[in-house]
């Protein structure tokens, strides 16, 4: 459960914070990819797209 102490009243602090926490939680790209069912074969070609993707950007910074 994600967590944020208002502080000197300043709600919009903390409501901007508790946004930042969930996104970086991931609960919201868990929600999107479970919104519709994905068959098996595309799960795995989806998965194999998003690891080369993220070896790509990992060279691209070294």
């Amino acid at each position: 459960m994600t967590k944020v102490v208002v502080q000197n009243g300043d709600v919009d602090l903390a409501i901007k914070k508790f946004k930042n926490k969930v996104a970086r939680s991931g609960v919201p790209s868990k929600l999107k990819k479970k919104k519709f069912y994905e068959k098996p074969g595309v799960k795995r070609k989806n998965k194999k797209k998003e690891n080369i993707k993220k070896a790509n950007r990992r060279n691209r910074n070294n």
